[in-house]
């Protein structure tokens, strides 16, 4: 008689092959102190978040959010999704916010990226529509186009010689053609030519633009609303979108649109339909946060300074380095010796971590460095120093 094998068995082997790979993840436990990780009772910067301007451990800031707080809004659970009983005011505000920023007809908010980026998709583009994706564009993305009924194609990794090609040669083919790309994207650190994008789609009809700022929004552009505003082109993206939870410092995401597309996805859009919308505590921060985004030049300004010096480092000491931004990769190559690296940087007091395949393709392991705007300039010459 045939032993049984139990269903922990085989999903064992599979981490088995992960770890031997030098794949296999796990959780770490940490203990933060504004810009500083504590772990194994050693102190080291923290440069593996996404806080790029500094403000998730701005004590000051908190104070006056505080103060500031009404009691209306001070509630640490909706309790309901939005179409029932969970649309409470502060919402409609941060959304008629975000649409007066970036002067567009409407703004929808999501409870995190994933259910932003995988709810879209599936929702505005159906059998007769083509998607066109970057290559490296995030997971989240991509598995919102899986969801989704069209048919996609991944061009090679910012080729826009070739995403033109697939346009000439399929914009009479389909009803509609979804263009999606990142801003700054958040594995190499390099950043879209949006103006190009935005010409490309004027001169095809049907095409639609949809461009991920996770990485962008608030650490580029004159007022911090990222790469589009940096480029000219906040006004020719159909689906604008970005999150909270990085350089804002809160948590949740949005979509800045047109009116007609504001309403189509509340109808249409499932991960915004069938979910709890977010704390209106945690939504009024978020308010409370933009309406000071255009004052932080300075953080802006030295965050870019900053990533200059270190991009200029990583290609000194002979790797590879693609980033234009404030991501600023250190790619090894090997996973194993990926680890390693990243095991002497935190013993030089660096918390930078390894990231390896899936999240990046084989062979490319690497340190993402994440840079912060509460970095000094004397922890850049350090870091320099020991890249």
């Amino acid at each position: 008689m045939e032993t049984m094998v139990s269903s922990d068995n085989l999903y064992s082997r599979t981490l088995d092959a992960l770890e031997e790979a030098g794949n296999l993840r796990t959780l770490s436990q940490a203990e933060h102190q504004g810009k500083w990780i504590w772990k194994d009772g050693k102190r080291m910067l923290n440069l593996s978040s996404n806080d790029y301007l500094g403000l998730a451990a701005d004590t000051a800031l908190r104070d006056e959010f505080m103060r500031t707080l009404s009691e209306r809004d001070f509630l640490f659970s909706s309790s309901s999704s939005r179409l029932l009983t969970g649309n409470f005011t502060v919402y409609d505000e941060l959304e008629q916010m975000l649409a007066e920023m970036f002067g567009a007809g409407g703004a929808l908010v999501f409870s995190s990226g994933y259910h932003m980026n995988t709810g879209i998709l599936p929702a505005v583009a159906d059998a007769h529509t083509l998607i066109l994706a970057d290559k490296l564009v995030h997971a989240s993305l991509i598995d919102g186009i899986r969801l989704s009924a069209a048919r996609c194609i991944r061009y090679r990794h910012q080729d826009y010689g070739q995403l033109e090609a697939l346009l000439a040669k399929s914009y009479k083919d389909y009803e509609r053609i979804v263009i999606v790309t990142e801003s700054v994207f958040s594995m190499d650190g390099d950043v879209a030519p949006l103006d190009r994008l935005v010409d490309l789609k004027k001169r095809y009809p049907g095409v639609m633009l949809y461009v991920d700022e996770a990485h962008g929004i608030g650490v580029r552009g004159k007022n911090g609303l990222g790469v589009a505003e940096e480029q000219g082109c906040l006004k020719d993206i159909d689906f604008l979108c970005g999150t909270f939870g990085k350089a804002l410092a809160s948590v949740g995401a949005y979509v800045v649109c047109s009116e007609v597309m504001r309403s189509f996805l509340v109808n249409r859009m499932r991960t915004f339909i069938f979910t709890t919308a977010l704390p209106p505590l945690n939504v009024a921060w978020t308010k409370f946060i933009l309406s000071r985004l255009e004052s932080w030049n300075d953080r802006r300004e030295w965050l870019a300074k900053a990533a200059l010096r270190v991009q200029k480092a990583v290609r000194a000491s002979g790797c590879e380095c693609p980033s234009s931004s404030h991501i600023v990769p250190f790619i090894v190559g090997e996973s194993s010796k990926t680890i390693l690296k990243a095991e002497d940087m935190q013993r030089k007091g660096f918390y930078v971590l390894p990231v390896r395949p899936p999240t990046v393709p084989e062979g490319t392991s690497r340190l993402r460095i994440s840079l912060t705007a509460a970095i000094t300039e004397e922890k850049v010459d350090s870091l320099c120093r020991e890249l």
